[in-house]
């Protein structure tokens, strides 16, 4: 008769403990692949998407006129200065909903600035920006022009991109070139679209549009005008 060999009880209980770390090793591996986390989207920046380079824009045109109110404050300046810092926040929400990089700043055809002439000589033709400052920053215009004194029909800023403020409101524009109650008219090269709208406050730039006029030129989804053509009607 042949004989059963048997386990004794210390390789019974190896053997249980081989098993159990085995499964426990199993569990352990699937456990950490359904709790992995999703990788992180990426962030664009103005380089990679134009929605991007004009919210980019729209920051760093705010950001410069407040830095222009603080180098040149007035009465007012510290209203202004609240408003825009609401503004700059706007942006920021809506930099992020469209997956660009929170807080980047660009400068929209911001040229280097000529010599500014002494303050005894203000530059030829120079209109007083709004509330008797030249320009709000010190200058008299974007691009060296006197925006201010072009005539009825003539056409301004050429060669500026257009984009928004983030202000909310009836169509309307600020600019640092023309004085409040100046009109516009911007029309998108790109699609044929333009609107009138009356400038009623300032800003960094030679015009930016608020949301609404913004929406009435504006591509589908698209917060940057490359091709506009600004002309002064009144």
């Amino acid at each position: 008769m042949s004989r059963r060999r048997t386990l004794g009880p210390k390789k019974k209980l190896a053997l249980l403990l081989s098993a159990a770390t085995v499964a426990g090793g199993g569990a352990f591996v699937m456990a950490t692949t359904s709790n992995a986390s999703p990788p992180a989207a990426t962030t664009k920046s103005a380089a990679d998407s134009t929605v991007c380079q004009g919210l980019a824009t729209a920051l760093g045109n705010n950001e410069r006129f407040i830095a222009g109110q603080r180098a040149n404050p007035d009465a007012q300046s510290e209203a202004r200065i609240a408003n825009r810092e609401a503004v700059i926040a706007q942006i920021k929400v809506q930099q992020e909903a469209s997956g660009c990089t929170v807080g980047e700043s660009a400068q929209g055809s911001q040229p280097a600035q000529p010599e500014q002439p002494a303050p005894s000589q203000p530059a030829a033709g120079g209109q007083a920006g709004q509330d008797g400052q030249a320009g709000q920053d010190g200058q008299a215009g974007q691009d060296g022009q006197a925006g201010g004194g072009a005539a009825a029909g003539e056409q301004v800023c050429n060669g500026s991109t257009v984009t928004l403020s983030g202000e909310a409101g009836a169509p309307a524009a600020s600019s640092n070139q023309f004085p409040a109650g100046t009109r516009l008219k911007v029309t998108n090269l790109d699609n044929g679209k333009s609107t009138t709208v009356e400038v009623t406050s300032v800003s960094g730039s030679c015009v930016l549009l608020n949301n609404a006029a913004f929406e009435q030129v504006r591509e589908p989804g698209k917060f940057l005008i490359r091709r506009a053509l600004i002309e002064k009607v009144g």
